[in-house]
C-alpha cells in the first residue's frame, strides 16, 4: 500500500491554533503530514524559521501527533512536493475569500505539479490568523489563547 502523505505550508508567522487544527485533521486522514514553513524570500518574516520549525515540531510532539513533521523550505511548493512523493496539498479555509485564493494557488500548484491535488478542511477557529496575532503583540495583548504553548514560548521571546 502506498503511504499518503500531505503537506501543509504557510508561512507560519506565527503558527496559530486555527493552524493546529488544520494539522489534526490532516493526520487524521493521511499516514504522514508535512507541516512546511514555506520561506517567501521577497518577505521579510517577524521571527526566525527555524526556531518556528521547533516550536511547532514541539507543538505537533506535545499533542501525540507522531505522523507530522515540521521542515523550511525557500523553494516552490509544487517542487518540493514532486521532490518528496507527496500527494496532497492540504489548505485551510477559514471563509469564501480563502476559498477563492486557494483555488487560484490550486491550480497554479497543478500545472507544476499535475501529480498534486489539493484539499481543503474548514478551521474550527476562523477569527484567528497570523496577523490578527502579530497585531494584537503589537499592542502588548496576551496571545496565549491564540497559540499553542510551544509557539507563544518563541514569539513572547
Amino acid at each position: 500500500m502506498t503511504k499518503r502523505i500531505a503537506l501543509y505550508a504557510g508561512s507560519f508567522d506565527p503558527y496559530t491554533n486555527g493552524h493546529h487544527d488544520i494539522v489534526k485533521k490532516a493526520c487524521a486522514l493521511f499516514d504522514e503530514v508535512v507541516v512546511m514553513i514555506a520561506v517567501n524570500v521577497q518577505k521579510k518574516r517577524s521571527g526566525n524559521a527555524e526556531a518556528m520549525r521547533a516550536a511547532i515540531q514541539q507543538a505537533l510532539e506535545a499533542d501525540g501527533l507522531k505522523n507530522a513533521r515540521a521542515v523550511v523550505h525557500t523553494g516552490l511548493v509544487a517542487d518540493y512536493c514532486a521532490e518528496h512523493g507527496i500527494g496532497w496539498y492540504v489548505r485551510g479555509l477559514r471563509n469564501s475569500m480563502d476559498y477563492n485564493y486557494e483555488e487560484n494557488l490550486a491550480q497554479v500548484n497543478h500545472l507544476i505539479n499535475p501529480a498534486l491535488e489539493s484539499i481543503y478542511l474548514r478551521s474550527d477557529e476562523p477569527a484567528v490568523s497570523s496577523s490578527m496575532v502579530r497585531e494584537l503583540m503589537a499592542f502588548g495583548k496576551d496571545v496565549s489563547n491564540y497559540v499553542p504553548d510551544a509557539i507563544r514560548d518563541v514569539i513572547e521571546n
